[in-house]
């Protein structure tokens, strides 16, 4: 890659802390900070004061690409709240856009899904995050950038096809059309950990499968592509390779969606209601002993 481009290739998901570094000074590109204040699945990192990348606009993930009116903890935005919040930061269609989290990897590549299936282009996630940049010694500030009041030019188009619903996640369990896998931990998967949403039923969609999500990483960043395939290749339907990636409510999910791509499949789509739509219905199949186990028993 070259390190004075202001661009990166167009198909890839993650820049370095590296690239990062020396392209940050660039006037079209905007760093956003997609950290959420309920990290869950996993023991959080802890800042004694706020630790910022220098130039970072707070994202407001929850906030204000969430759709807060629905009945669903963590629902998709529509295009008009993404529409008003990308251009309120002064962002137009053609800069570019690098998401991190304060976690490493946790939230930022949900922020990449909303983004990219709103049709903007040039998006991508900080691998590492901030501990990786912390851990590469580069500057950071207590402040977040402000928006300077220039609107920008981005209009949001809700593109459909990088997300399913209940009814087709229903049906691609009869069909076996398709690969669901949960990025939950493996007691939640299994039921034999009660979910932290009161009154939920405990288990995973019938005839998923369990890669939790901090399986795909090493340490705050992501496992290199061959190794992300070798993990996901005993879960994969090999005559139809299409992806169906879902968790609690949506987030870690898309943790998943990244390193399916990261290792060479490209149907792959985030059931956003996951578990906390998907347990909430008693009329919808569930199961509570893994596939893997049955894998491991056959083998």
């Amino acid at each position: 890659m070259d390190a004075a481009a202001t661009t990166v290739p167009k198909d890839d998901c993650l820049v370095s802390t590296k690239w990062l570094a020396e392209n940050l000074t660039q006037p079209n590109l905007y760093v956003l900070d997609a950290s959420m204040n309920k990290v869950v699945g996993r023991t959080p990192l802890e800042y004694n004061e706020l630790t910022v990348i220098p130039k970072a606009f707070n994202l407001k993930l929850e906030e204000h690409l969430t759709d807060t009116s629905a009945k669903l903890p963590n629902t998709f935005p529509t295009a008009e709240q993404v529409t008003l919040h990308i251009q309120h930061l002064g962002i137009n269609t053609s800069d570019t856009i690098v998401v991190y989290d304060n976690q490493g990897i946790y939230s930022a590549p949900r922020a990449w899904v909303i983004l990219k299936a709103m049709g903007f282009d040039k998006v991508f996630i900080l691998d590492g995050g901030l501990p990786q940049w912390l851990a590469d010694n580069y500057s950071v500030t207590d402040k977040y950038a402000i928006a300077s009041g220039r609107r920008g030019d981005f209009v949001a188009s809700f593109e459909s096809n990088w997300l399913v619903n209940k009814k087709q996640v229903l049906k691609a369990t009869q069909s076996g059309a398709h690969s669901i896998i949960d990025a939950r931990t493996r007691e939640r998967f299994l039921g034999q950990k009660e979910e932290p949403r009161e009154g939920m039923r405990s288990g995973h969609i019938r005839g998923s499968y369990n890669l939790p999500f901090l399986d795909v990483l090493d340490d705050n960043k992501f496992k290199k592509p061959e190794v992300l395939e070798e993990l996901l290749v005993d879960l994969i339907c090999t005559k139809s390779p299409n992806i169906i990636c879902t968790c609690g409510s949506g987030i870690t999910a898309c943790i998943l969606l990244i390193a399916a791509r990261l290792a060479g499949y490209s149907n792959v789509q985030l059931y956003d209601g996951s578990w906390s739509e998907w347990g909430a219905d008693p009329q919808l199949p569930i199961g509570t002993f893994s596939q893997n186990q049955q894998l491991a028993t056959s083998n």
